[in-house]
């Protein structure tokens, strides 16, 4: 029974290109999504990792607190939260839970639990809540989650995570066809 949603945050909830305005004006460059075609931003930025990282952890806080919503998933978040549990599992670092919080109460998004974990591993906090589905935006996570522990995950396609994906792994392109994919699974459990 599909009852606990795991959902990452940065690229999934927020709009995949957050991180972009900060970047160019930082950087001094004008990358758009399509020029990001890894998730190491530092090959796009083309910066060492240290840099990068530096740059990042000051900048953080305020890309968190000014992200904007992706199109379509408040209003899909809306429709799931009392079908739901909705379950945020990032890899922001808990010293940005605050933040995290406030910008969930500013843009009215619903939740019943968020965890920053701090990493991009995600396979044992999504099992310690039991979650029966994963909607995330980076491929190896999606492949890892969904081999791990057996359940579907949603895939947002961007230029980043193009690379071939399992049964299980459900790439969409947008929130109207994550929630036509729920609807699918919610559907094919009423007949089981």
């Amino acid at each position: 029974m599909l009852k606990r949603v795991g959902i990452d945050i940065d690229g999934t909830v927020t709009c995949p290109t957050s991180l972009l305005p900060f970047i160019n004006e930082a950087f001094k460059l004008q990358l758009s999504l399509n020029d990001i075609v890894e998730y190491d931003l530092t090959k796009a930025v083309k910066v060492s990792p240290e840099t990068f990282q530096d740059w990042f952890l000051q900048a953080e806080p305020t890309i968190y607190k000014e992200s904007p919503l992706a199109e379509g998933a408040k209003q899909i978040l809306d429709s799931w939260k009392d079908l739901f549990q909705l379950y945020y599992i990032s890899a922001r670092s808990s010293q940005l839970l605050e933040v995290t919080k406030n910008w969930f109460k500013h843009h009215n998004i619903a939740y019943h639990h968020i965890e920053l974990i701090g990493t991009h591993d995600k396979i044992s906090t999504a099992k310690k809540h039991e979650v029966d589905l994963f909607l995330e935006d980076k491929h190896d996570n999606a492949v890892a989650i969904h081999e791990a522990l057996d359940i579907p995950v949603i895939l947002f396609d961007t230029p980043y995570n193009r690379d071939p994906i399992p049964n299980g792994v459900i790439r969409v392109q947008n929130w109207q066809q994550a929630n036509q994919w729920v609807t699918r699974l919610l559907e094919a459990q009423s007949i089981s």
